[in-house]
Parts: C-alpha cells; sequence; structure tokens
C-alpha cells in the first residue's frame, strides 16, 4: 500500500469540515459546532471530565501500609508499576504520530487530550513510588520496565506495531497499530488492575487503587475512543478490510495478546492471596472477547462471556457519562450507565 499524507497544519483555501478522517480536504481549523462525526463531541467532554492529578490522594495511609505487605505483594506491586509505566510512556508518543496523518481536527484535538493524560497515568506511578519508597528503590521499578525480558517481551508486540506505523504510514499499518492501541488499552492494563483491587479490598493500599481507579476510567473512554476511530476509518476505507484480511489480523493479535498477557499474570500474581489464576485466565479472555466485541468482531474465546472475578467492579466507576452516537446511522442515543448490552462495560 502507498503511504499516507502528513495533514497540513493549515490550508485556509480548503472547507473547515473535513472530508475524511485521513487524507481528507481541511484547513485544519476547529469548529466544534460543526463537526464531521457529531460524536466526538461527547467523547471530548467525557474526557474533559475525567481531570484528575496525583497529587489530589493523600498517600499517607498507604505510606504505613506499604511495610506490612509480604514479600510476594512487593515483587509484584514494583513489577506491575515497572510494566505501567513502560505502556503509558509509550501511549502518548504514539498517539502523537497518528495525529499528524489525522485530517479531522476534532479527532486530532481528542488524541491531544488522550496523551496529557497518558503522560499524567505515568507520573502517577512515580508519584505512588515516591511516596512509599527511597529514590533507589524507585528507580529500580522503573529500570525493570526495560531490563526485565518477561516484562518487555509482554509488550513487544504492541510496541512493534507502532514502530511499524511510525516507518511506513500506511492506511493498513495505522489500522494494525491503533488495533495494537486497542489491546494496550483494553487488556494489558487490566491484570495490573486487579491486583492493585485485590489489595484494595483486603484493605491495603487503598489510595494506590483510588489512583488507578481513576486511571482505569481514562483508559476506558481511550480505549472507546480509538475503536470508536478504528470503526470509522473501516467504514471509509472498506478496502482495509478486503476479504476479512483484516479481521483474520485482528484475531490473530488478540489471541497472541492474550496468551502474552496470561503468561505475565502467571509470572507476577500466581503467589498472590486471594487472586485464582484460572480466573484471572478466563477473566483476560473476557477481556479480549469484549474488546473484539466493541470492534464489531466476533469472539475468539467460547464459556467466558461473563466477568470471571466480578468483585473488581467494586473499584471501578460504572456511571461513566458518555453520549453515544451511532456513527453508522448518526442518531444520539444517551445513556447513564454503561452496560454489557451495548458493548462498552467498565471492565
Amino acid at each position: 500500500m502507498k503511504k499516507i499524507k502528513k495533514t497540513n497544519l493549515l490550508t485556509p483555501e480548503l472547507p473547515n469540515k473535513p472530508k475524511g478522517l485521513i487524507e481528507g480536504e481541511t484547513s485544519g481549523i476547529l469548529n466544534w459546532n460543526d463537526l464531521q462525526y457529531p460524536q466526538f463531541y461527547e467523547i471530548y467532554r467525557t474526557l474533559l471530565s475525567n481531570f484528575w492529578t496525583p497529587f489530589e490522594i493523600n498517600m499517607s495511609d498507604d505510606i504505613k501500609m506499604w511495610h506490612k505487605l509480604n514479600e510476594h505483594e512487593t515483587r509484584a506491586f514494583l513489577n506491575i508499576i515497572g510494566l505501567l509505566s513502560i505502556l503509558d510512556s509509550v501511549q502518548p508518543k504514539f498517539l502523537s504520530s497518528v495525529k499528524e496523518y489525522l485530517s479531522d481536527p476534532s479527532a486530532q484535538a481528542i488524541l491531544s487530550i488522550i496523551e496529557q493524560q497518558e503522560v499524567v497515568h505515568n507520573q502517577s506511578y512515580s508519584y505512588v513510588l515516591s511516596s512509599i519508597e527511597k529514590r533507589e528503590v524507585q528507580n529500580r521499578a522503573f529500570e525493570m520496565a526495560r531490563t526485565e525480558k518477561l516484562i518487555y517481551e509482554r509488550n513487544k508486540l504492541v510496541i512493534d506495531l507502532y514502530e511499524e506505523f511510525r516507518v511506513n504510514p500506511t492506511i493498513e499499518t495505522l489500522c494494525n497499530a491503533l488495533a495494537g492501541s486497542v489491546v494496550l488499552e483494553g487488556i494489558n492494563f487490566y491484570s495490573g488492575f486487579a491486583f492493585f483491587y485485590n489489595l484494595a479490598r483486603n484493605q491495603k493500599m487503598v489510595k494506590t487503587s483510588t489512583m488507578l481507579s481513576y486511571i482505569n476510567k481514562d483508559e476506558l473512554t481511550h480505549a472507546f475512543f480509538v475503536t470508536m476511530l478504528l470503526k470509522l476509518l473501516m467504514q471509509e476505507r472498506p478496502e482495509i478490510n478486503k476479504d476479512g484480511k483484516f479481521n483474520i489480523f485482528v484475531n490473530d493479535l488478540f489471541s497472541k495478546a492474550t496468551e502474552l498477557e496470561i503468561t505475565w499474570a502467571e509470572f507476577a500474581l500466581s503467589e498472590i492471596e486471594d487472586i485464582d489464576m484460572n480466573e484471572m485466565k478466563d477473566y483476560i479472555k473476557y477481556r479480549a472477547n469484549k474488546c473484539l466485541n466493541m470492534l464489531g468482531f466476533e469472539a475468539i474465546y467460547y464459556g467466558v462471556s461473563e466477568n470471571s472475578m466480578p468483585w473488581i467492579r467494586i473499584f471501578s466507576d460504572e456511571n461513566i457519562n458518555l453520549g453515544k452516537t451511532d456513527f453508522f446511522e448518526n442518531k444520539s442515543r444517551q445513556y447513564s450507565k454503561v452496560t454489557d448490552d451495548n458493548g462498552f462495560d467498565d471492565l
């Protein structure tokens, strides 16, 4: 496939309203009252309503609790912080590169907000560690992100797709990378979230868990927008999935990602009290199925249509207000609570 072109910063002789998400004619001027896809405005509003900073969270209780964790919990805590630091270090740089090729100014603006939130997430891990540990231990957790082979290999599948797009920007590599982003936002965070929520249900590191629930809520919106973006691209460019090629790629990607996530969970969580590894494996498969359904593809794992660890819901905010638009019918459907029925659930 031929390379796609970067979008000019400003082309005043063209109309403000873009003609497409990629290589669509547009001036580059953003008018929120005249959008190609009006549903993007609701995403924008939701992202703004999610605004928070880690400094709002008083870590004093966790400082006391940190030294009461057992050896397995401490090791998993530091390993998972290292893992999450990779995800949230890479994601804003990838989104920044995607923005250069989008011709829809509202989509560009939304990615800018998501970038900023990912930076906050990354800094949150530093904030947590600086609250509970001395500098050398803090640094060691972040060093593990690049030196611990299993941690790096666990993320390499998605990062390679990102790099492939950056080196060879085509509509195909863009869609492949966006599918990778859905994996990152929709699967790769979730065993980590489960660990912190498990601590919290045992009254351990509750403030850290609170912070992770804020991150969790952000990631839900991020995954929803990237999914929407990818589905709209497939609608605008039907050749993307000609002969089901992209469908095959996505199924293979999610299968590999699920296997890697299960391997990681076995490494990081197998000795953690109250986390049943069989339930965790089914939960990861459940997350893969949910993401595939959001993309409009069939589930690849049978017998895992329900969340195998429903206790997680207690620690997440299910009341996500989002004016969801059916972007194929252009009709707005408002709802106050996301459920399994509409395909965008919280966990």
